[in-house]
């Protein structure tokens, strides 16, 4: 660890084992999850809340209103009934510069660090002393036995203060930072135990669908080789039904939640934006199949907001042609009596990332 780049208590990338709670800071809502043990590998669903942020709160994965953020966590925590206070938050990738090294296996963390540092002049385009860098081992170098990949990452110390300083202001304690498609990955490893060979030498892309962004990112046992962020959103289903239903947003908002739209608003309304969606997600692989040397994608995973839109994983399959489902961590895992498991259902997919984070506090790393 690069202790001396932090004027905060936070360890960056690296694992805790305290109890904590993951807190996915989105676009549209702070969602909070709690895990616990429940025997060897095995988790057991807590609690967990999902609490909506006023309207530009959060733009672009930076926190625009610090004041409205840290009430909604504030808000969020107590809705949440926990006494545990020490938090998981992570960045947005457009937030953080990744890179992975190879450096020589069985050298000392001083040697390693000192690596680090000298890589990370070389394309961090910022002074040091304005950034929080940190580093993990990944393991073994493919090329090499004697030698290791590092993951390094960096971000702005402005972008990390933001979020710790909303944490603070709801009186909570941030104690690990990491970067949001880090934390799907973690959550996926719950997902990959129900696929064919637990997705063992498989391509399987993540599709994140939120607010304003669809983020992919493609796994191959269990490591990202391909991420994009494209700009679209639930927010454009919104936008849709205002236009077309002559409807303010608040209320194309909470119709799109809960219904009450008029009969030809799937005709009219919900089957071109499944369409349009699917398009998207059929472009995004496109994307990835010209910049890799990959052709083909095994399985498609949607999460986020939108993932539950009836009948979209068919459309997605149907435009792709590649198997499509919907993505959720919670599906093998046992439930405390609070957990309402329909509404669980309904929210799994946007829950993705404070999943993830909230898996941290069982790292042995």
């Amino acid at each position: 660890m690069l202790k001396g780049n932090f004027e905060i208590n936070l360890d960056f990338l690296q694992a805790k084992s305290p109890p904590l709670i993951g807190v996915d800071i989105s676009g549209s809502a702070v969602k909070m999850v709690e895990l616990a043990e429940a025997g060897k590998g095995q988790y057991r669903l807590e609690r967990y809340t999902v609490e909506p942020l006023p309207k530009d709160s959060v733009v672009d994965g930076n926190i625009v209103n610090l004041e409205a953020v840290g009430e909604c966590m504030k808000r969020a925590w107590k809705r949440l009934g926990t006494r545990v206070k020490n938090v998981a938050l992570a960045l947005p990738a457009a937030s953080v510069i990744t890179k992975k090294i190879i450096v020589p296996a069985g050298q000392r963390e001083e040697e390693v660090e000192l690596q680090v540092e000298t890589e990370a002049n070389q394309y961090i385009p910022f002074a040091l002393d304005e950034v929080n860098l940190d580093f993990q081992v990944v393991g073994p170098a493919p090329s090499s036995p004697e030698e290791v990949e590092v993951l390094i990452a960096a971000s702005r110390k402005e972008k990390v203060e933001d979020r710790v300083a909303a944490a603070q202001a709801a009186e909570l304690r941030a104690i690990v930072m990491d970067v949001e498609p880090y934390a799907t990955q973690t959550a996926f490893e719950l997902i990959s135990r129900t696929l064919p060979g637990e997705g063992k030498d498989q391509t399987i892309a993540i599709v994140d669908i939120g607010a304003t962004v669809m983020s992919i990112n493609v796994l191959r046992n269990s490591q990202s080789v391909y991420m994009r962020d494209q700009p679209f959103g639930g927010n454009q289903l919104t936008q849709d039904i205002m236009r077309h239903f002559n409807l303010s947003q608040e209320e194309a908002e909470g119709a799109k939640r809960s219904g009450g739209l008029p009969e030809n608003y799937e005709t009219d309304v919900l089957n071109p934006f499944r369409e349009t969606l699917a398009l998207e997600v059929a472009r995004a692989l496109q994307f990835f199949f010209t910049s890799t040397q990959y052709n083909e994608v095994n399985f498609i995973l949607l999460a986020g907001g939108c993932a539950t839109i009836e009948g979209l994983e068919d459309v997605v399959a149907a435009r792709t042609q590649v198997p499509t489902m919907i993505a959720n961590p919670f599906a093998g895992m046992a439930l405390s009596s609070r957990i309402k498991p329909r509404q669980l259902s309904a929210d799994a997919p946007s829950l993705m990332i404070a999943c993830g984070l909230a898996m941290r506090r069982f790292d042995p790393s």
